[in-house]
């Protein structure tokens, strides 16, 4: 089974650059061309499920808009603790 993981891009630092959609080796990514930002760029957002937390977006990202996640298996929690 793939990790799941999540997105959540901070729009008042993203410039629409698209590094993170280009970057994204599960293609969740895109820019979001219905909205735009304060400043006038067109945002990134997560457009389907399939995200594996992987963290490249993030690396990749100029302005650091993009905070990842990922799901912890409920074993690896438990280990986490008897450690």
């Amino acid at each position: 089974m793939a990790a799941k993981g999540w997105v959540e891009i901070d729009e008042t630092l993203c410039k629409g650059c698209e590094l993170c959609v280009v970057y994204c080796p599960v293609d969740v990514l895109i820019l979001d061309k219905d909205r735009l930002t304060p400043q006038g760029y067109h945002p990134a957002a997560l457009a389907k499920d399939g995200c594996t937390g992987c963290n490249i977006c993030a690396v990749v990202c100029p302005e650091a808009a993009i905070t990842v996640y990922r799901e912890v298996k409920p074993r690896a929690r438990a280990a986490a603790k008897t450690s």
